[in-house]
């Protein structure tokens, strides 16, 4: 077994004001999704300026944000945030649904391709590959909060998390999520999207990549005490609202494909 690393939630104090990892990580994922777009924009659209791109950033972050915890609301506890409407703002103590946060995300590249003249997939299809990085950051962020811990475990890298009332030897499967959702689903879309592919297949692989791993992680994911398993003592709600994810984005890509769509260009 190994020790979990007592790390403060809190990174830094000045005075009354608290900076949390868990926010950090949010400005770490959005720094470096800006710094990769910015070396791929002029291959995207060489009129695009520097402030235009971070304005999409903006848009995106801002979704990201609002939509997930919304979603999370919605999705995983919305009895306490109506018996408590103040735990709405408290950020820093997590709770924030990826499922949200995407739907919060189509809706801002809808809004920001609208009003810049763009095709809704073709910024779909340039933003994607950057994503992972937020939710990399993500990951890590709920590991030092000691959060989304998984099941009980016997294999020598378990760990004990000091927010754990049993204090049972569990799988850190937000490492797990941080190596499939952050580093390996980088890796796939960055290479795949490299190349020129008809518009609407990168994020339909998006969908299919991050609908698999997050499915496969619910597996060893301890599920929300709330809510439990919906159905055969295994089915999460993670797992419920990834299969739509992994159909929609396999449909997509056999659509952009079959179609011809327009081809992105090659970038580096």
């Amino acid at each position: 077994m190994l020790a979990y690393p007592q790390i403060d939630p809190v990174a830094l104090s000045l005075g009354p004001i608290q900076i949390h990892w868990y926010g950090l990580m949010y400005l770490i994922g959005i720094g470096g999704a800006w710094w990769l777009a910015s070396r791929r924009v002029n291959a995207f659209d060489p009129t695009w300026s520097s402030e235009k791109l971070s304005d999409l950033v903006f848009w995106v972050a801002l979704g990201v944000i609002a939509g997930g915890r919304v979603g999370y609301i919605l999705f995983y506890d919305l009895g306490a945030y109506l018996n408590d409407p103040t735990l709405i703002f408290q950020v820093w103590k997590g709770g924030m649904s990826f499922h949200g946060g995407l739907l919060g995300v189509l809706l801002a590249v809808w809004w920001f391709a609208r009003r810049n003249g763009k095709r809704f997939f073709e910024v779909m299809d340039f933003a994607a590959p950057m994503v992972p990085i937020g939710l990399g950051a993500g990951r890590i962020g709920n590991f030092i909060n000691a959060e989304l811990w998984g099941k009980a475990t016997d294999v020598p890298w378990a760990m004990v998390f000091p927010t754990d009332s049993l204090q049972l030897a569990r799988h850190p499967s937000q490492l797990y999520q941080f190596a499939m959702e952050g580093v390996a689903l980088f890796v796939i879309l960055w290479l795949y999207s490299a190349k020129p592919r008809p518009t609407m297949a990168v994020s339909g692989l998006f969908g299919v990549c991050y609908g698999i791993f997050r499915f496969l992680a619910e597996f060893v994911r301890e599920p929300d005490a709330h809510l439990g398993y919906l159905a055969f003592g295994w089915l999460t709600m993670g797992q419920v609202l990834s299969l739509p994810m992994i159909l929609i984005g396999a449909a997509m890509m056999a659509w952009a494909y079959r179609n011809g769509g327009v081809k992105r260009e090659t970038v580096s």
